[in-house]
């Protein structure tokens, strides 16, 4: 028999969920996995009607605690892979600590993390202050270790081993109490792959051969079940590159979508988050369409209708299509991206290590004020160490972007782009078309660096540095095309008097006042000239 497309939505619409993890029988078998009936189903075409909602594009900054069970050793990110590969610094941090892995491995890892200083109302009263819309809570990181109650992930959660807390119903009581809006981060789906390395043994030495704890069967629902896979793709994963390569290849079988989908589905209609992050591009095709659809369809439930969720992807033709949000991890779009995107970034490292070295807040302010000048939101990480509590060097930048919000932040929330995103040396530095992570070869801006916003009829610019006299915005020069209009009053954000100006063929000239009203940056508000 066969059935017709509209014939489908129409049972998908009208059919409770017959089952929890595969395909509804009563529209014909559509190979879709099985999500309870909304506006959306889990196709490319039925997703691509989603409209982004305001909330994101105003908020414009979020923060998010990149927190799990890795933490609990305080020696950085993918810890949980690298403690189990000889010559990496967490193999020999892990060895000095905790003892060899073939029999001390990450699950008992798993038990030393403690969150004993763990206070979400704390924290989210902290980040609020600091000027954050949004609040992201770490889901389930690569580890396979979900921060919930999870129904499909049983012994290895953080309500029934680590900390025994539910983390993620923590961080969205606090989230909602003080009226930020709430996300939830996954990163499960490479796990399958990632988690390779814990089934090897050491090359050499005296325990050479000898099966690391990922090996054991008793350990098969935190580690994975290897023993129904080809040889050659144990080989891959097991023996293949530390970093890249099968690390982040999203194969397995299917029992492992499975899997996935069901756990993700799990977080999403437990806690209902306003914003999903998945590490990469929607996952599994019909798997992670369902979960989008099955996401935006839990939101416009809870809002009468409307659809206030965000689903992020790292994959542009996931975005361009119009079915979710771009996001760029550790770097920013070329120009202004035409829908509202998210830079996610940090700090340190992602997972707290003891040997990093943070971020200047000059720096988060310069890629905040960058960022939002091209249409995008930055989503910062604060790692927390084991404890739960930010340590005192964190703090300390969290304090200065709250001083610095305090006195900037009508230019960034709820502002729009202007005709061009900026000018100055860094913005001659245009990321290279497909490469990721390009922060890195960001320098702290300079009073040459000035950057747009626009808010109505009000145009600002940010200048970077602060100049011993005067500041000249060049690209307001009277000739330039972008300019229409004649500036009619100038103003600096933070300074209650008046300012000498000029506007004429060098750009608006300003004559600034001796005393700076914040550090890292500034912000001139004008009005008289046309903002679209």
């Amino acid at each position: 028999m066969t059935i017709s497309r509209r014939t489908v939505l129409k049972l998908l619409a009208a059919a409770p969920l017959l089952s929890p993890t595969r395909a509804l029988r009563a529209a014909g078998d559509t190979g879709l996995p099985a999500i309870p009936p909304g506006p959306f189903v889990g196709t490319r075409e039925s997703l691509d009607t989603y409209q982004y909602p305001a909330w994101f594009r105003d908020a414009k900054f979020g923060m998010w605690a990149h927190w799990g069970p890795q933490s609990a050793a305080e020696y950085g990110d993918w810890y949980a892979r690298r403690m189990y590969v000889e010559g990496e610094p967490q193999y020999q941090h892990h060895l000095e600590r905790y003892g060899h892995p073939s029999k001390t491995g990450f699950a008992d890892v798993i038990a030393t993390w403690k969150a004993d200083q763990f206070d979400a109302d704390h924290l989210i009263g902290l980040y609020k202050k600091a000027g954050a819309k949004y609040f992201v809570s770490m889901g389930v990181h690569h580890d396979g270790f979900d921060l919930w109650n999870s129904k499909h992930q049983p012994r290895w959660n953080a309500v029934a081993s680590g900390p025994k807390k539910d983390i993620v119903g923590l961080f969205k009581q606090a989230t909602e109490k003080h009226g930020l809006r709430f996300g939830v981060s996954e990163h499960l789906s490479n796990s399958f792959c990632w988690f390779g390395t814990a089934h090897g043994s050491d090359q050499a030495g005296s325990l050479a051969g000898v099966p690391y704890d990922g090996a054991d069967p008793r350990y098969a629902d935190l580690y994975h079940d290897y023993s129904q896979m080809p040889p050659d793709f144990v080989q891959k994963v097991v023996h293949g590159p530390t970093l890249g390569g099968m690390a982040m290849s999203r194969s397995g079988p299917d029992s492992w979508r499975q899997n996935y989908f069901d756990r993700i589905i799990d977080v999403v209609t437990q806690y209902e988050p306003d914003l999903l992050y998945t590490d990469g591009g929607i996952p599994f095709e019909e798997y992670g369409l369902a979960i989008v659809a099955h996401h935006y369809n839990t939101s416009a439930r809870r809002h009468g209708g409307q659809v206030e969720a965000i689903y992020t992807s790292k994959s542009r033709p996931d975005a361009a299509a119009g079915m979710c949000v771009l996001d760029v991890e550790r770097g920013v779009v070329d120009g202004i991206w035409p829908r509202p995107w998210q830079t996610d970034t940090c700090i340190g490292g992602w997972h707290y290590d003891t040997r990093a070295k943070y971020k200047t807040p000059k720096r988060v302010i310069d890629m905040l004020v960058d960022i939002v000048s091209r249409n995008g939101n930055l989503l910062l990480n604060i790692p927390l160490p084991n404890s739960g509590m930010p340590d005192p060097a964190e703090l300390k930048i969290v304090e200065e972007i709250t001083a610095w919000m305090a006195v900037n932040q009508e230019a960034i929330y709820a502002t729009r782009p202007w005709k061009i995103f900026g000018e100055g040396p860094g913005a001659l530095l245009r990321p290279v078309p497909g490469q990721r992570f390009n922060e890195a070869n960001r320098k702290d801006f300079t009073s040459e660096e000035v950057r747009f916003t626009t808010k109505g009829d009000v145009l600002y610019a940010f200048f970077m540095g602060w100049p011993e006299r005067e500041i000249v915005i060049a690209p307001l020069r009277t000739s330039s095309p972008n300019v229409i209009g004649k500036v009619e009053h100038v103003s600096l954000l933070g300074n209650p008097g008046p300012l000498e100006w000029d506007h004429g063929e060098r750009g608006l000239v300003v004559q600034l006042p001796a005393q700076k009203p914040c550090e890292h940056g500034y912000v001139l508000k004008i009005a008289g000239l046309a903002t679209a």
